[in-house]
């Protein structure tokens, strides 16, 4: 059984996103594993996983937007930003409306700044920040531009409010909670969160870890495995004849004709395939004119 390409996990509570990738080696018995963007442990959901070769892809699907369904509390301001932290402040809440609430979604809609808690794992010195907040270190995390492409109000319960978000990569929902509180007046820190969407991945696909335990003991696991070309199937391709197909395996810039380099924009990522359509590289075009492919990736070895 091939052991190899991209999964769709479905991330435990109370699980680092670390410790899923440690659990999976055990389980796949390959050492060759890394996931597109870490879930905090409270959180659960869509942890895309790549296995073997396809870790060579992980760089491209970090990059990905990503929905989420988060509940936000508010009165309540934690040093955390969410629910394992230590509340610093309470205020009422009782006079904040849903209208409040719409109006204040629609200011964060959009390229916002975001400060992410100190309590992250952003690294630092080379050191994730939470490991330095915990022994009491100052720790200056710098502001970050993301983007909020909708944030939908669901319903709310006293002072949870429930609601979904579109995001792009890098964005904290629970500094994007304590930072609504603010705004609100109120404060506010993250109660629950899972991503249920990674690009394409959606959580409805994603497997348990023991469903996906169970599939390898029997031998049918590699049925869930996405391949590299089908998961990068979003960017255009480029069929090569064999010749500039040994250049491609050897890291050679490719240039291409008039008609393939037509319809594409100087420094969109394609791919890179062979007469047989198989998927061998990843690539950057350059140029105007006289177009070509930096190679960035060669996946066949």
């Amino acid at each position: 059984m091939m052991v190899e390409g991209v999964l769709n996990i479905d991330k435990p509570a109370g699980w680092t996103s670390h410790d899923v990738v440690a659990r999976l080696r055990k389980i796949l018995k390959v050492k060759k594993i890394g996931h597109a963007g870490t879930l905090d442990p409270d959180a659960t959901g869509v942890l895309v996983v790549c296995v073997g070769k396809a870790t060579k892809i992980v760089e491209y699907l970090v990059g990905l937007d990503k929905e989420y369904e988060a509940v936000m509390r508010l009165g309540e301001t934690t040093d955390t930003q969410d629910a394992s932290g230590v509340v610093l402040e309470k205020a009422a809440w009782e006079h904040v409306t849903d209208k409040d609430l719409l109006n204040c979604f629609s200011r964060f809609t959009g390229e916002i700044t975001q400060i992410p808690s100190a309590y992250s794992a952003i690294k630092v010195r080379g050191v994730p920040s939470y490991k330095l907040a915990r022994k009491g270190e100052e720790v200056e995390i710098p502001r970050r531009k993301v983007k909020i492409y909708k944030i939908e109000f669901l319903k709310r319960e006293g002072a949870d409010i429930f609601f979904k978000v579109h995001c792009s990569k890098g964005t904290y929902i629970r500094t994007l909670c304590h930072d609504i509180g603010r705004d609100i007046g109120v404060g506010a820190h993250l109660r629950a969160l899972r991503r249920t969407r990674s690009g394409s991945f959606l959580i409805g696909d994603a497997l348990s870890l023991e469903y996906l335990s169970g599939l390898m003991e029997t031998g049918r696991l590699d049925k869930k495995f996405y391949g590299m070309d089908e998961v990068m199937a979003g960017f255009p391709s480029i069929i090569l004849d064999e010749e500039r197909e040994k250049k491609t395996v050897h890291g050679n810039p490719v240039f291409l004709n008039a008609e393939q380099g037509a319809t594409l924009l100087s420094g969109s990522l394609v791919r890179l395939k062979n007469q047989n359509g198989s998927l061998i590289a990843l690539g950057v075009l350059e140029g105007e004119k006289l177009k070509k492919v930096k190679i960035e990736k060669v996946l066949i070895h």
